[in-house]
């Protein structure tokens, strides 16, 4: 039995988390790629010499964590220089995902990431659900989450594709509007996904 490998994508702050918590209830792994992209980011030696040559030292605070103030600065303000940290980091996460994916003998799993689309990360995939949401919906949901401006918000927004870029290479939409509820959506192509319907 093939192992089907599904993509979940959407802009910041669209619930991509909240769609995975819903799969792990029905038993299905799911790879946060943008969280294990930041382990990576402190013990990847080809991440961290690659950071090293493209911000400096200042990269890494004297622990070797990684400065998410100082990298977040320059790269979102930057898009020639985001390009390059994410030709950096996505190969080695993608490799990750692959490796991990192998431990599971379940129908499906998962791989959870922001950008999958704009990175290229998506090739490997069997599926793709585009989690979508109104922007104003995003930004408020963002800024309660992880405090700062909607301004600061709207600029990592910025830096993303649009929901209109995305769509085109989406299998499956999940709309999380505060209107449309979520689980029935999830189980709909959970069914899907795994031939029930």
């Amino acid at each position: 039995m093939k192992l089907l490998k599904v993509g979940v994508t959407g802009g910041i702050g669209s619930g991509k988390s909240t769609v995975c918590r819903v799969f792990e209830a029905l038993g299905v792994p799911v790879y946060y790629a943008d969280s294990r992209a930041r382990e990576l980011s402190e013990q990847h030696p080809d991440i961290v010499t690659g950071y090293k040559s493209l911000l400096g030292k200042g990269a890494y605070t004297e622990e070797g964590k990684l400065n998410r103030p100082f990298v977040a600065s320059q790269i979102f303000s930057d898009k020639g220089l985001l390009e390059k940290v994410n030709q950096l980091v996505h190969p080695v996460v993608q490799k990750d995902f692959l490796h991990w994916a192998q431990h599971f003998e379940t129908q499906m799993v998962i791989e959870e990431a922001a950008i999958l689309l704009e990175s290229g990360g998506h090739h490997h995939l069997d599926f793709i659900i585009l989690v979508t949401a109104p922007e104003q919906v995003r930004i408020q949901r963002v800024v309660s989450r992880d405090g700062g401006t909607p301004q600061m918000v709207k600029d990592r927004m910025d830096g993303q594709w649009t929901d209109m870029q995305r769509m085109p290479l989406a299998d499956f939409i999940i709309h999380n509007n505060d209107h449309d509820l979520v689980i029935p959506q999830v189980l709909k192509i959970y069914k899907a996904i795994i031939g029930l319907e």
